[in-house]
């Protein structure tokens, strides 16, 4: 099983906090949607008996497009794979777009998924974050989407400047009203070059606090256990039968294949990535050639790979996986490396799987870099 990721780069406008590959000018649509529809065609072989499971539309701002437009891309995934019956079919949604004549229309396509970005559900939170949609929006595109779609995700931050802990709770209790199965939840993070670092730099907008995200983390945790979901990867929350599929893939180490600029591939040995430039991507399609950069992973940038996802998770890193598939050095050097965090509480193993303990889960990225072989 395997999945086809599709990076639609455009957006209405940009987010403060965001440095992911878009643009806010449609001009080039219809040349890149045949660019990624061509993409497909070109990389057909690499899933030579492999099974897509699951298709998702990220971005960028993937509702932007037409459904026709979605449903041209989606009919060149099966007419170039072999497609699972009902797979997992993800569109990721702005609230602003999701009108209930979009909605409708959606429900009418092969998109069983939606995956909203909300954020947040007060104003000064969106206004700050330069998000498209206003809270209003917000509810409104919930209140319709659950009419047609049983499987939706949802996106919150937190840790956003100036955001108590009650309204951290609010936003949490909104998302719950609505019935949703599924949250992901993200630490607003401050990445170079974006308009939320030159903000935070000037004093215009006060610094992210790590503490104040890491109470709302836990806040996170314990209001979403209570509502019976299930914290199976480090920012995501689903119930029982709806975890993403996709995302799970991406954890567990099955091979993708990214379509589109900035996108990015995996075939268990190998990472790639397309081009970050619209007009470099769909001109080098057009020559039928793949404008794409390939790493190949050494045993160790394998063995640290699975480390670092294997910790997100709750199905933990596997001790008897890492001795199989690296060796007896590579087990040895995990269990040493180990011993600290297990005797802080930050990590326990049970059923020969390292796992990390409620204390330690907000910094299990830091763990796991504790983790890695260097050499």
């Amino acid at each position: 099983m395997s999945g086809i990721y599709i990076h639609i780069p455009f957006c209405k406008q940009a987010c403060h906090y965001c440095d992911f590959h878009f643009s806010t000018s449609m001009k080039k649509k219809d040349e890149l949607i045949n660019a990624l529809i061509k993409e497909l065609e070109i990389r057909k072989t690499e899933f030579n008996n492999i099974t897509v499971e699951t298709i998702y539309f990220g971005g960028g701002t993937p509702s932007l497009l037409s459904t026709l437009e979605i449903n041209k891309i989606i009919d060149a995934v099966y007419s170039n794979y072999e497609v699972i019956n009902n797979p997992e079919i993800t569109l990721e949604a702005n609230p602003d777009d999701l009108n209930n004549q979009q909605i409708i229309k959606l429900s009418h396509s092969p998109i069983n998924r939606l995956s909203i970005g909300i954020q947040s559900f007060h104003e000064k939170d969106l206004k700050l974050m330069n998000r498209a949609h206003n809270s209003s929006e917000a509810k409104s595109c919930l209140v319709e989407a659950t009419k047609y779609f049983n499987n939706i995700s949802l996106d919150l931050i937190y840790g956003i400047p100036g955001t108590t802990h009650a309204e951290w709770e609010e936003n949490i209790a909104i998302a719950l009203s609505f019935g949703v199965n599924h949250i992901s939840s993200y630490a607003l993070t401050v990445e170079p070059k974006t308009a939320l670092a030159s903000f935070i730099k000037k004093g215009i907008i006060d610094n992210v606090d790590d503490a104040l995200a890491q109470e709302q983390f836990h806040i996170l945790i314990e209001k979403l256990a209570q509502n019976n979901f299930i914290h199976y990867e480090l920012s995501n929350f689903g119930k029982e039968g709806f975890f993403s599929k996709n995302n799970s893939a991406y954890w567990q180490g099955k091979p993708y294949i990214g379509i589109g600029p900035s996108a990015h591939s995996f075939n268990g040995k190998q990472r790639g990535w397309n081009v970050r430039n619209n007009t470099k991507y769909i001109k080098s399609i057009e020559n039928n050639t793949l404008p794409i950069e390939i790493e190949t992973l050494t045993i160790t940038d394998q063995y640290n790979e699975y480390v670092m996802t294997g910790l997100r998770t709750v199905w933990g890193v596997s001790i008897q996986k890492i001795d199989s598939d690296f060796g007896e050095h590579f087990k040895v050097y995990l269990l040493k490396q180990a011993q600290k965090f297990i005797k802080e509480q930050l990590l326990y193993i049970e059923n020969n799987k390292l796992l990390v303990t409620k204390k330690g889960k907000f910094l299990s990225d830091g763990i796991a870099s504790d983790l890695f072989m260097l050499n």
